[in-house]
């Protein structure tokens, strides 16, 4: 058996010692053998060409991206130059086909000693060119006589690194000798087999083992590639199998309400007061949760819907039924001016019901804040909307069977945990979200929720026109808002910035109000300011001279994002639309288009746009499909920056990458749904493995460098 396992940490590990694993932990966050294990290589080299330094000149001055090359030659000429911070080590590669400089800035003294003039050399690095000449900069040296073995064989992985680990000789190299020495003491005990044979053998995949080995040293490209496909199958795979057996002990053992009579309140506000027909798409959500809410167990439930598709109404409904078996429902949302946006439209769609429905955020205090609780606490308040506020401790309800969390990747995980503890059975939770998640993420994110969709906007919604201006078209743009307003339209303008930043050449609130006042001049026209540094009271007041049709313009930053309902507004103005991420454009546009009036978005942006600003504006332009956008905002920004993944428990893949990887992601989803489907406890022998390796799991993978 080996000196070392998985948990030992590097300090332990041949070659590594105390201070440099305290400089892996530091840099890399490198501890024990399990991380650098996981290290896996950014790329690879082939360390048995060799080019001449005639072929790295003319590669070098011809070529845009440089790359490492390998070459042989003889050492001379070597001196230092320069004092204290200029100071440096020059020497020339001879081969002869030419010469060329190499230059070292740290661990002069020690290359001194090491470093032998007129011996040959195998020299690796990326060339680079300085003043018309090309050169090289720390390159790796060895002895001639190296053998090929000790260059990493065949493929040389290339790890990645830190200016202060290289200053310390600790360079790709380094790491690579380290992570040998790790395989030296490794044996196939300590990486088991972990995916169940017939799995195996079904999609082809090398042994744990065998894989582990290859993508460190590869005996050829082929051999990496296997490799990779393995551990980027074994790493969805496990995820998989504990994102459904969470969801599969969940709908096995947690106890819910039963939510069964639907008279007083969910069928006499159907039937009777509901302002328009639902939509196949809402009705069919709306069955998805009455079966959770019959089932007895407690409803996990995800509920992903485009701008203006019509969630609220849906989550409305859904606290209906919570209230005609005598329980109380929560809606929490992120933003005062949403959740007051949530209590005013609630309360006047249920206004003919004996329902009280209560607002409570940071702004309410004193008596009219002590009667809210009071009436939570009693029971007599029947929905309650608010914001954080909600998850305080003083906030006791009397017996709460329905959570409702408005865009939820807006809380944390803890946070949203506070309202589940508000009885001493979890209420049942629907987490609403404007933001459409890919089908990847969704599978790889929420694989543990259920999932409900509404992909269906309200009949008598006209798509939103979006237009892309730039600069030298803004009196062209002025003049269609003018013509909007003489209508009888609004007009919302967005800007990314208060205040003048130095660091960011962008158009800014303040300065734009000031060029809006000149042409759109009072008293004919009425401008309303909302930015997210005014006073609660404040926003209030703007946000309803708006809302009354007294002012016709809103200037605004993007804290009208989520959530403002005005159907009388129909032109959304984004400038310096270069500057926000897809998401945010696609919320700001939905803003607008919310009565029967056709509504359109206009980008403004600077003449030159870069590839990924150009995409992102051509996208908004092509499609108001919010999944279309998020997929390409997937594409553009990769799964970890994607809004709601940060903060939703999302696992971190070490080198699987669900953009990249998805028909990978696909096939471990639906292998693992069929295992688990015919062991649901994982007690069949040939399931042993898996299920030994499950219990055994108790560190996590950090998310290092991917090959891919």
């Amino acid at each position: 058996m080996a000196s070392v396992n998985l948990k030992t940490p590097l300090t332990f590990l041949k070659g590594v010692g105390e201070q440099r694993a305290a400089a892996l932990l530091k840099e890399l966050e490198l501890e024990t053998c399990f991380d650098l294990l996981h290290f896996f290589p950014l790329r690879y080299v082939d360390r048995t060409d060799f080019k001449t330094i005639a072929q790295v000149k003319q590669l070098t001055l011809s070529v845009a991206e440089l790359r490492d090359v390998q070459m042989k030659g003889a050492l001379r000429n070597m001196k230092v130059i320069g004092a204290k911070k200029g100071r440096r080590l020059v020497a020339e590669l001879y081969d002869g086909s030419g010469t060329m400089e190499l230059v070292w800035f740290n661990g002069i003294n020690w290359l001194q000693k090491s470093l032998k003039p007129d011996t040959q050399y195998i020299v690796f690095g990326k060339p680079s060119i300085f003043n018309g000449v090309v050169n090289m900069m720390h390159p790796e040296m060895d002895p001639a006589t190296t053998s090929e073995f000790q260059l990493g064989g065949k493929i040389q992985p290339i790890y990645s690194g830190t200016e202060k680990l290289k200053a310390k000789g600790m360079n790709s190299k380094m790491i690579s000798r380290f992570v040998q020495s790790l395989f030296d003491q490794l044996t196939p005990y300590d990486l088991p087999e972990n995916i169940p044979a017939d799995i195996v053998e079904k999609y082809r995949l090398i042994g744990r083992f065998d894989a582990y080995k290859q993508i460190h040293f590869p005996d050829s490209d082929q051999h990496m590639q296997h490799a990779v496909r393995r551990l980027k199958f074994e790493e969805l795979f496990i995820d998989q199998v504990k994102l459904l057996r969470v969801k599969q002990f969940r709908h096995s053992s947690s106890m819910g309400f039963i939510f069964k009579e639907l008279d007083r309140y969910f069928n006499v506000f159907y039937n009777a007061y509901m302002p328009f027909e639902l939509t196949g798409a809402q009705k069919r959500v709306l069955k998805e949760i009455r079966k959770d809410v019959l089932s007895g167990r407690q409803m996990n439930r995800l509920l992903q819907g485009d701008v203006g598709s019509g969630k609220t109404v849906v989550a409305l409904l859904t606290m209906l039924m919570a209230l005609d078996s005598g329980f109380q429902s929560a809606l929490m949302a992120p933003t005062e001016i949403l959740a007051q946006q949530h209590y005013a439209g609630i309360s006047e769609l249920v206004r003919e019901l004996p329902i009280r429905v209560a607002l409570l955020t940071g702004s309410i205090k004193g008596k009219q804040r002590k009667e809210i609780l009071t009436g939570v606490a009693d029971g007599s308040i029947h929905i309650l909307i608010g914001t954080h506020a909600l998850i305080e401790e003083t906030v006791q309800f009397q017996n709460v069977g329905c959570v409702v969390i408005d865009e939820q990747h807006r809380f944390g995980v803890e946070q949203r945990a506070k309202l589940w503890n508000k009885n001493s059975i979890a209420p049942h939770i629907l987490v609403m979200t404007a933001t459409p998640i890919p089908r990847t993420l969704s599978m790889a994110y929420y694989g543990d929720l259920d999932v409900s969709i509404i992909d269906e906007l309200p009949p008598g919604r006209k798509p939103i026109t979006t237009v892309h201006r730039k600069e030298n078209e803004r009196l062209r743009v002025f003049g269609f808002l003018k013509e909007q307003i003489a209508e009888g339209r609004q007009v919302f303008i967005i800007y990314p910035l208060i205040e003048e930043s130095e660091k960011l050449d962008l158009k800014n609130l303040m300065q734009g109000a000031e060029v809006i006042d000149r042409e759109f001049p009072k008293p004919a026209y009425q401008v309303s300011i909302l930015h997210g540094r005014m006073k609660p009271a404040d926003k209030d007041f703007e946000m309803q001279r708006f809302l009354k049709k007294q002012t016709q313009i809103m200037i605004s930053t993007t804290v009208i994002e989520v959530g403002v309902n005005v159907p009388n507004a129909t032109v959304m103005v984004i400038e310096n639309a270069e500057r926000f991420g897809l998401a945010q454009l696609h919320q700001l546009r939905g803003r607008v288009g919310r009565g029967a009036h056709q509504s359109y978005c206009i980008l403004m942006t600077d003449n030159k746009l870069n590839a990924d600003a150009r995409t992102r504006i051509q996208t908004l332009v092509q499609t108001n499909d919010g999944f279309k956008i998020a997929e390409v905002d997937m594409q553009l920004r990769g799964p970890g920056e994607i809004e709601g993944t940060r903060q939703s428990g999302a696992p971190q893949f070490a080198i699987a990458n669900i953009v990249t990887d998805e028909a990978i992601l696909k096939e471990a989803r639906v292998t693992a749904e069929a295992l688990l489907d015919a062991d649901p406890s994982l007690g069949l022998p040939a399931h042993a493995a898996l299920k030994k390796y499950l219990s055994e799991q108790t560190w996590k993978i950090k998310q290092w460098g991917k090959v891919s």
